[in-house]
């Protein structure tokens, strides 16, 4: 999503002339190209796929949209192991409409999760829950915080389902470190992701995350937090960004590792 001007050929290019080694992919772009050509056209390029993104939306309490729901997700499941990549990030949803009970869209979370996990596992995937800052708590997701993610988490076993660890959305927490060592000590931080916050934020919100260096998150104390928690997969940059994406792709992507190199350790 950083470079999603960039047509899946393109990105793969790009990625294996700057030697970035992996590719966190979406599935929109993927089912348009196809899961099997995109499987191949990134194998043969040598390159890995860290996750695919995104699973999720499982708070309907319409029982055909939560029927509806859960189809996709396995969907999801099967597009992952295909791609080749152990990890399916997860965005649990918003309150549905006309809903207030924050608690009650959790536990239809969990209620889906016991459904989702075994059958990931299966597949030899991962779920990732991730924590979307509160601001989306209504209409995208009400799980806000770490803590909240692994209580639901911890409920099923680690090879099933654990955490994103996203510093756009958990930088202003403070208690996030302690749980992100709670997270590397059951080995449930499945993946690790990179942006910035700079403000204003634009209309809308979703299209705000800054490029990696220009905003107010101390991006290499976040990495020393989940290294010191154990973590040693991949680190992927995820902007969303409207203005990033007006340029051209190739040099973006250019720049997001020139980025990535000087504010990582």
């Amino acid at each position: 999503m950083t470079v999603k001007q960039l047509s899946l050929p393109e990105l793969v290019d790009a990625c294996r002339d700057l030697g970035v080694p992996g590719v966190g992919l979406w599935r929109e772009p993927v089912q348009a190209y196809g899961v099997e050509a995109a499987a191949k056209l990134v194998r043969d390029a040598g390159l890995t796929v860290t996750t695919l993104c995104r699973g999720g939306f499982l708070t309907a309490i319409d029982p055909a949209e939560r029927a509806a729901a859960l189809a996709d997700n396995r969907r999801a499941v099967d597009e992952a192991a295909t791609l080749g990549t152990d990890t399916l990030v997860l965005v649990s949803g918003g309150l549905p409409a006309g809903s207030k009970d924050l608690r009650g869209a959790r536990e239809r979370i969990a209620d889906a999760l016991a459904e989702l996990g075994p059958y990931a596992e299966e597949h030899g995937v991962r779920l990732a829950i991730e924590p979307l800052h509160p601001m989306y708590a209504s209409d995208r997701c009400v799980v806000s915080t770490l803590a909240q993610a692994l209580d639901l988490a911890e409920r099923f076993p680690a090879r099933q389902v654990g955490v994103t660890v996203d510093t756009y959305h958990v930088w202003w927490d403070d208690t996030a470190p302690a749980q992100i060592a709670r997270a590397g000590a059951q080995d449930r931080i499945h993946t690790f992701q990179l942006a910035d916050w700079t403000t204003p934020l634009p209309e809308g919100v979703l299209n705000g995350r800054g490029q990696i260096g220009d905003g107010s998150i101390d991006l290499r104390e976040w990495q020393g937090h989940v290294e010191a928690a154990g973590y040693t997969g991949a680190i992927e940059v995820e902007l969303f960004n409207d203005v990033l994406w007006a340029g051209d792709g190739r040099e973006l992507l250019a720049e997001t590792a020139r980025r990535f190199v000087e504010h990582t350790a």
